[in-house]
């Protein structure tokens, strides 16, 4: 073959066969990109489907069950599982299978609550401390600093003296302090983010720190923030769990996983299953929210793209 010949030009049935041969990545957005990654991690889709499941089965378990979470029937306390009672009764024959769907209500209601506040206010206190910069970004880090050396159990005693014991004590002592980590992310994002060229030039052609804060940064961090909101979850969950084992939680007749775990605590030896489903539910959200957030951090990390 002469050196000619070589820059000849395909024909066209040889630009349709290279073309078959050609394989071509469909554009996705970062958003569907993260989305697909996740899905490929098959502990975040357990964790996800598992979740997805439990929040089911707080909408719809009391439902479908025969009983009330506050039914007493001294005849027939302590049943052990059956086909009557699917998770057995407690020490007043109340069933156990509709107290703790109830109680999954309560400790989901919690934690969703708590994080979503915690949310709120950590992603505005965090980007507005990362974008002013200077002494007054300094003073709000000490300031936050101050609040996250209080410990959270005194602030329940605290908060249940002045205004008595009950969800939403538990829920405004959470967000008191638990607003801290995420302010801390955020403000770290935010400092990395407000360095971009597109963010300068906003400023540049006369953008308002408002807008560049709502347009352009928050947006930017929603992945770490994301991420972080999934871990926050289950840290709300497990301390209302907590807080309810020790008597500081909800009250009596209302049942949470903490309060049930509390009450099978005393009668483990002889009727484990008390301790058992309020325990086990309890772990496995914890799991299922941490599963899902470790496989949130890596879909949204670019540098583990593949």
């Amino acid at each position: 073959m002469q050196d000619s010949e070589l820059f000849l030009p395909l024909s066209q049935a040889e630009k349709d066969a290279a073309h078959e041969k050609t394989a071509y990545a469909p554009a996705a957005t970062y958003w569907q990109d993260a989305w697909r990654r996740l899905k490929q991690n098959k502990l975040a889709m357990f964790g996800l489907i598992t979740l997805g499941l439990l929040l089911a089965m707080a909408i719809i378990g009391p439902l479908i069950s025969h009983y009330t979470y506050y039914e007493t029937q001294l005849a027939l306390k302590n049943e052990p599982p059956s086909s009557t009672f699917w998770f057995g009764t407690d020490e007043l024959g109340r069933d156990l299978f509709t107290r703790c769907w109830w109680g999954a209500r309560i400790s989901l209601f919690v934690g969703i609550t708590a994080s979503l506040v915690d949310l709120v206010i950590g992603v505005l206190f965090g980007a507005v401390a990362g974008l002013l910069g200077g002494k007054t970004e300094e003073w709000m880090m000490r300031f936050a600093d101050v609040l996250y050396a209080i410990p959270y159990l005194l602030v329940v005693i605290l908060l249940m003296v002045i205004i008595g014991s009950g969800i939403m004590t538990i829920i405004i002592a959470l967000t008191i302090t638990g607003w801290i980590n995420m302010a801390r992310i955020v403000r770290s994002q935010i400092l990395q983010i407000k360095q971009q060229d597109y963010v300068r030039a906003a400023f540049a052609l006369g953008a308002s720190r408002r807008r560049v804060l709502l347009q352009h940064l928050i947006p930017n961090a929603m992945g770490p923030i994301i991420v972080t909101l999934t871990l926050t979850i289950p840290s709300a969950i497990f301390a209302e769990a907590f807080l309810s084992f020790l008597g500081l939680g909800v009250q009596a007749p209302i049942a949470s996983w903490g309060t049930m775990a509390n009450d099978g605590l005393p009668a483990l030896r002889y009727y484990p299953w008390r301790l058992f489903f309020p325990a086990a539910f309890i772990s496995l959200t914890m799991l299922s929210f941490n599963l899902l957030g470790d496989g949130l951090r890596d879909a949204f990390d670019p540098r583990l793209k593949k």
